[in-house]
């Protein structure tokens, strides 16, 4: 008996399939798919969610200095001349950044082998390229989604059956975060 179902597809295939179905279901919070494929990605999704609820707070904030370039009023670097050459201006900024702790990072990494890069693109159809925005998944898990399930023991998905595709008879569901 297989511990996994197959869905009609070769590993490699059915590995991208499910990271994209997980991927956007945790993006946009519900998809509509197959009964097989919910129950698949299901899984999958919990496993991630369950993670991230487990190393939510795992981490040591810290305060570094970081150099970033002045700029005008138009948003452009200052640059003064030095030596005959046109330099630019840094200014010296103390930043808090968070930092993982080992098991965090680690957890970390597990999402990011599972879940596919997002971009955003805004929906004016203006400046596409200088106004995408890549959205780092694994911040969204422990920043926005497990806050959200401290308290459950499980059970972050909820399947509803929608009824047979039109098309070949499939069972379609609406998988979504409770």
């Amino acid at each position: 008996m297989a511990t996994y179902r197959k869905l009609g597809r070769i590993t490699s295939q059915r590995k991208a399939m499910l990271r994209n179905l997980t991927t956007n279901l945790l993006y946009h919070g519900k998809i509509s798919t197959t009964d097989t494929r919910a129950k698949e990605t299901r899984r999958i999704a919990e496993k991630l969610i369950t993670l991230a609820i487990k190393e939510k707070d795992n981490f040591v904030e810290e305060t570094v200095i970081v150099k970033m370039p002045r700029k005008d009023t138009k948003g452009r670097r200052v640059k003064e001349e030095v030596n005959g050459k046109r330099v630019t201006v840094y200014d010296e900024i103390e930043k808090t950044i968070k930092k993982d702790n080992p098991s965090r990072l680690a957890a970390r990494r597990k999402m990011l082998s599972i879940l596919y890069p997002v971009t955003e693109v805004p929906t004016d159809g203006r400046k596409k390229r200088k106004n995408t925005v890549t959205v780092n998944m694994p911040n969204k898990l422990f920043d926005e989604i497990a806050p959200k399930y401290q308290d459950r023991k499980g059970g972050y998905t909820r399947i509803i059956k929608l009824g047979p595709r039109k098309g070949d008879g499939a069972p379609q569901v609406i998988i979504e975060l409770v």
